[in-house]
């Protein structure tokens, strides 16, 4: 039991003293004991008194009799091994090691820490990506990737599974101790659920990764052999920039920005998805976004800014640059970037406002350019031309 929760035999003994904990029959303790363990002593860390916790429960004011549902068997025990020792035993780097514990959502262990159940499980692809060549820092980005992109996720979640499921029992009149095993039923019958959902959107999100990343093998193969030309575009950012957003979801409170930044999210990501683009990154007056094809992004931009104040939002202004970029944990960087951030700086409500290098590598047929510039802007060597967009007619 001890060397499962990761404790001391003797801290296993003082809550059962205090009864938090009540071994079944043959002093036997179940997985549920297990979790309750772990999450008292992190009570414990965090500040909350075990004497305090003990009072609760035996005043019925609270309780863990829900850590028994099967919602919570996805919660791994301690194994046997450090990080030292398995960093000796399979010759994975220490350093390496020790980031599968942080891309778990946990601070990073010490060598002599016992290495979770879970995060064994990780090891074999590390080992495997060794082998075939890939270097330590280049597998230390995708386990921070992979554990930055479900952070979002899982705090989505706990954030509406709190106000959809556990603040209308409780306002149903249900006590906290009541509430937490009613909600552990419903969890219970949604995990697997949840687990079979998200399992296929990452398929499908890798489908349309690969599927892109094989028309350009496909492209090059061509063009080696002399049966293909293709037309060579730098890709585009552009920056989508919300005049006072941040002054108006401060001033409404907290559920009405968080209506409006759905709003936000619903509009950009369709005009975005619909030209080819992806949004990179929000901030805190608007979104980063990275499109292929600059042309796309150009237009990508003139449907944001018709369709934000048709969602009730405040006007838009966007500025895009085209040019080379680094893309590394999940993120694009460099020259481009820096200058797509400053143009949109100077763009005015319900403005497109793009470089000369937008314009010479887009098509913009049907679209109305007004030169502008040159333009010095924050940060840049140069002065630039720039070019406000707008649809005709």
């Amino acid at each position: 039991m001890a060397a499962r929760a990761g404790v001391d035999p003797d801290y296993v003994d003082r809550l059962v003293e205090l009864g938090i904990l009540s071994p079944g029959s043959g002093n036997t303790f179940s997985a549920g004991d297990v979790r309750r363990t772990r999450w008292v002593q992190s009570f414990e860390r965090a500040g909350v008194p075990l004497e305090g916790i003990a009072a609760a429960v035996r005043d019925g004011a609270l309780s863990f009799s829900y850590l028994d549902a099967t919602a919570f068997d996805r919660f791994a025990g301690v194994s046997g091994t450090t990080f030292g020792g398995l960093s000796e035993r399979t010759g994975v780097p220490l350093d390496l090691l020790l980031v599968v514990r942080e891309a778990h959502g946990f601070a990073e262990p010490r060598p002599e820490d016992h290495v979770r159940e879970d995060e064994l499980s990780v090891v074999p692809l590390i080992e495997l990506l060794l082998s075939s060549g890939i270097r330590a820092e280049v597998i230390q980005r995708l386990l921070r990737a992979y554990g930055d992109g479900l952070r979002k996720i899982v705090e989505t979640e706990t954030a509406w599974y709190r106000t959809e499921v556990q603040t209308p029992l409780l306002e149903g009149g249900m006590t906290e101790t009541e509430m937490l095993t009613a909600q552990a039923d419903v969890g219970s019958l949604m995990a697997p659920l949840m687990d079979q959902a998200l399992l296929s959107m990452y398929h499908g999100q890798q489908e349309h990764a690969w599927s892109t990343s094989a028309v350009e093998d496909v492209e090059a193969a061509l063009e080696g052999a002399g049966l293909y030309r293709p037309v060579r575009r730098p890709p585009a950012v552009s920056f989508l920039d919300i005049t006072g957003y941040t002054r108006l979801t401060e001033e409404r409170g907290d559920e009405a920005a968080a209506e409006l930044a759905a709003k936000l999210a619903r509009v950009v990501r369709g005009a975005s998805r619909e030209h080819g683009g992806q949004p990179v990154k929000w901030l805190g007056d608007g979104v980063m976004f990275y499109f292929p094809n600059p042309g796309d992004g150009v237009l990508a931009a003139l449907d944001m800014v018709v369709g934000l104040p048709a969602a009730g939002l405040p006007p838009a202004h966007v500025g895009i640059h085209a040019g080379p970029v680094v893309f590394q944990d999940g993120d694009y960087f460099g020259r481009t970037v820096n200058i797509a951030a400053r143009i949109a700086d100077v763009a005015r409500p319900g403005e497109v406002l793009v470089s000369q290098e937008v314009v010479d590598a887009a098509e913009l047929d049907g679209l109305g350019l007004t030169a502008i510039g040159p333009i010095e802007l924050k940060g840049v060597s140069e002065p630039l031309s720039l070019h406000s967009v707008r649809r005709l007619g």
